[in-house]
This record gives structure tokens, sequence and C-alpha cells, in this order.
């Protein structure tokens, strides 16, 4: 049994805290104290069913806000704290990672971290890890979806390491042993730090393509009046091109793709190397903005009514979701109001919320939402949304 040291408790950090803690002895630290207690409970602070089940279970599993508890002498330590982009600096905030590093290694009076390895789940720029100049630090990305984040970790499709020597080999180790073994094992590929970097960005940076590609599709569709399903269908039913990332959205958003195509072209950038398809990316998704926005006041409603501002169902989270892009081009013209449970205020950037279902549908001349649901049946002929395959 390894002792490790999981730093943040977001959906990477619970994902692996909760997977590693059914065969080793896992702290997690968090500097928020309710998320602490809650862990502490058996309670998941993240909205993931996989993981409120697997806390009702047998974990070798523990949160603490104590460094010293945390940072005793651990045989890892796996940092999953955010990293968010900074438009001033064009990069990644790379601060919180930078500290848990140097803490990671601090050599307590009563304890030796000499031969503590620390493992970088953040996401990160290019050439980070080499900056540091620590043969005891990698990085190993996660590709994880937000509502099935263990469910994600638990059966990888592949597991990049960012470290060919020995640490490289007994990290993929402790994460091998943890999978689950009837599904189909996955590939584990080695490889130097800046290669794993650069795995990450590109991959997330493929994903947003794809949701840009399908939503310019749709773009034009609306346009000239055609059905997206039928063409999206017969495009997709081509292997070599695939069904995922294809239904129509209001944009990419989230805790990855935003900041991720972001940091991608800034790295492109700062080296003054030649791109059109990564610059274009982030382009596209302002301009379905753009396109959205404007078919909703097309309509001239006096009131816009918002139906949940989180990405996707089985999700609490709606940081940087792309609706919030549709509100601000809205409010300057017309009054909008949001329905969102998840979220606890009167108020959203200036917007009322109104969490009554039925006075939300009553207020509202227009209802915007990104996915298609049930409830919203009744009032179908207000509805106004891009999804092809949800409840419509």
């Amino acid at each position: 049994m390894k002792k490790i040291t999981v730093v943040g408790s977001g959906y990477v950090g619970m994902a692996n805290a909760v997977m590693l803690s059914s065969m080793h002895d896992v702290t997690i630290l968090d500097i928020d104290e309710a998320r602490v207690d809650l862990i502490n409970r058996g309670k998941s602070p993240i909205v993931d069913s996989e993981i409120d089940d697997w806390l009702k279970t047998d974990l070798y599993l523990k949160a603490t806000t104590d460094k010293k508890v945390a940072y005793n002498n651990p045989d890892w330590v796996i940092i999953a704290t955010p990293t968010d982009y900074c438009p001033e600096t064009n990069c990644f905030d790379t601060v919180t990672v930078e500290k848990c590093i140097a803490e990671a290694m601090w050599n307590h009076k009563d304890w030796d971290n000499s031969n503590t390895h620390i493992v970088i789940k953040s996401t990160i720029p290019i050439g980070f890890v080499d900056s540091l100049k620590n043969d005891r630090v990698l990085f190993s990305p996660e590709f994880l979806r937000e509502g099935t984040a263990l469910r994600d970790c638990l059966r990888p499709e592949r597991i990049v390491i960012g470290n060919t020597d020995q640490e490289g080999v007994d990290f993929a180790e402790l994460m091998y042993d943890s999978i689950i073994e009837n599904f189909p094992m996955p590939p584990i590929i080695y490889c130097g730090n800046r290669e794993a970097e650069s795995v990450k960005l590109f991959a997330n940076g493929y994903l947003a393509m794809r949701v840009a590609f399908f939503n310019e599709l749709d773009t034009f569709s609306e346009f000239h009046g055609l059905d997206t399903k039928q063409i999206i269908e017969g495009i997709t039913a081509d292997r070599r091109i695939g069904k995922g990332y294809c239904n129509p959205s209001f944009g990419y958003g989230g805790y990855c793709f935003p900041k991720d195509t972001k940091q991608l072209l800034a790295n492109y950038k700062d080296n003054r190397i030649p791109n059109r398809i990564v610059g274009s990316i982030v382009r596209s998704n302002d301009a379905r903005m753009d396109w959205v926005a404007n078919q909703i006041l097309r309509k001239n409603p006096n009131v816009v009514g918002i139906y949940r501002l989180i990405m996707k169902s089985g999700s609490d989270n709606f940081r940087s979701s792309a609706i919030q892009g549709i509100i601000d081009r809205l409010t300057p013209h017309c009054k909008v109001v949001i329905h969102e449970p998840e979220y606890e205020g009167s108020e959203f950037n200036n917007c009322i919320i109104e969490n009554d279902l039925n006075k939300f549908k009553k207020l509202s001349d227009v209802i915007v939402t990104n996915r298609m649901e049930k409830c919203l049946n009744e009032v179908k002929d207000k509805v106004y949304t891009r999804d092809v395959y949800g409840d419509n």
C-alpha cells in the first residue's frame, strides 16, 4: 500500500483520489473546509453519481486542510489544482501548482520527503515541467468528463506518462493496478514531458475543433433552412468521422476547451509558429455565439429565459459555460431571466434568477436551452435550441 496525497477536490482530484483509495492510503488536501468536511462524511463535493456510490464503500480515504498532515512523507503527491488561463499573460496561471510542488518537497523536522515523487494532473503550458528542472516531477494528463469523472478514470482509453524512467513506470503501474480489469486494458504511452503536455492540449484542441465544425455546419443549415440532423447523420455514418461531439450547441465551454485552445494558440504565437486552424477554432466559437444571440434577438423578445447555466445534465458546473457568452450578448438588448436550480443566489451577472419553473415559463417570451428537456415540451413553441438529439 502506497501513501498518496491528492491536492484539490475538483473533478480530477476526486476521481483519482477515490479510485486510488480502494488500494492505497489516500489523503485529499484542500483549502475549503466545507469540501473537506463533506468528504470525511462520505459525501462528494462534486456531482458524480459513481463517486457518491464509491464513497459509501470501505476506502482508505480522508481529507484535510492541514498541510503538515498531507505532506507527511507521502510516496506520491498528485496535484489537481485549477490552472485558469490568464488573458494578461496569455498563459495558464500555474501559481498554485508551483506552490504545491514547493510544499510537497518541504522536509519537515519530523520527516524526510526526499523520496516523494510529484505528478501534475492540472493542465499546464507546453514546456512547464522542463522549466522546473526537477526530475522528481512528472506530468500525466487526464481526459475526464464532468459527471462521469470516476468512470473515465476507472476505464481510461489511454494512460499518458510524461516520463520514460523508472518513476514513470512506477506511476503507470499505480494507475494500472487501480483501473477496472474486466474493461479492455488501455495502452500506456510513455513520452517526454513536453510531448505529454502537448497530448493534453492538442487532444482538447481537436475536440474543440470538432465542436466548432459541427456548429458551423448548423449555422449554415439554419441560414438555409436545412435539416441539420439529416446532414449530421449522413456525415457521421462514415466510421472515419464517427458520431462523437457532433450535436450542435451554443459553443464549447467549461473547464477545459476555452482555456486549452487559448493556451495552445499562445504556444504557437509565442514561438511565431505558422498556424491557421488553431487560431480559427477560437474565432469560430466567438462567431457561433454571435450568430446564436442574433437569431434569438430576431424574434424581438422583451424577456429571454435562459434554461440552465450548467454545461450538461449530470453536472453542477457552469464555469465558462457557453450560454454565458450568449447572455452577455443579449443583456444590452433585452431583459434576461435565468432558471438554474444549482445556483443559490437571486441574481447572476445582473440577471434575475427565477427557479420556480412555471413562473419562469410564463415570464419568458423566448426560452433558450442548450439541450432540450421534457419539462420544456409544453412550451416548445417558445423554445430556441440547436439540439438535434434531445427531447424535441
